[in-house]
């Protein structure tokens, strides 16, 4: 028997191996483009709620859904959310969404006693930790700027689990405004 003969079996068995592999990349594209994929959380905006000062070199990754988080409906007040920075479309954001359209909110400066109307597809951002820049600087963000919302915190495996609550205070008028669609 020939050398060749002798080796079929496992070319044949490569072949569909790689075929095998070949056919799981458009679905994995698909999935990490517009369903959900695993974010790092860098930066201190986020701080303390995420990469906690207790664990400096460790940086905290989440399940990050993608799916529909455009559409105003399907986030809430307190999410925490992957943006596209108003400033500079290259740059990505992690932020707590703290008002969305039609609150009135009171921000932090250039004149903390102006109110701002958060119009309709569009949310108020601001980042956990106080010197955050965020929607105090840069104002309300339409909700086509987000990428995704944070769903689980998957690393560290010690603070497995849903995104815990935290932030500042915004400081949101208690009026809501009806928005004729």
């Amino acid at each position: 028997m020939s050398a060749f003969k002798q080796h079929m079996p496992l070319a044949k068995y490569s072949l569909r191996m790689c075929l095998t592999f070949l056919s799981w990349v458009p679905v994995v594209y698909v999935v990490t483009e517009h369903v959900a994929y695993i974010g790092k959380i860098e930066g201190m905006s986020m701080k303390p709620t995420f990469n906690p000062p207790e664990s400096p070199n460790t940086r905290n990754h989440v399940l990050l859904w993608k799916w529909g988080v455009t559409n105003i409906n399907n986030l809430e007040v307190d999410d925490v959310v992957f943006l596209r920075s108003p400033i500079d479309p290259e740059k990505i954001y992690t932020k707590r969404i703290k008002a969305k359209q039609g609150d009135l909110v009171v921000p932090r400066y250039p004149d903390t006693r102006s109110r701002v109307l958060v119009p309709v597809n569009h949310i108020w951002v601001e980042g956990d930790n106080v010197h955050s820049i965020d929607s105090n600087t840069y104002g309300p963000v339409s909700t086509g700027l987000v990428i995704g919302k944070a769903t689980y915190l998957i690393w560290p495996l010690d603070r497995f689990g849903p995104i815990p609550l935290g932030g500042r205070e915004c400081r949101e008028a208690k009026l809501r405004h009806s928005y004729k669609e």
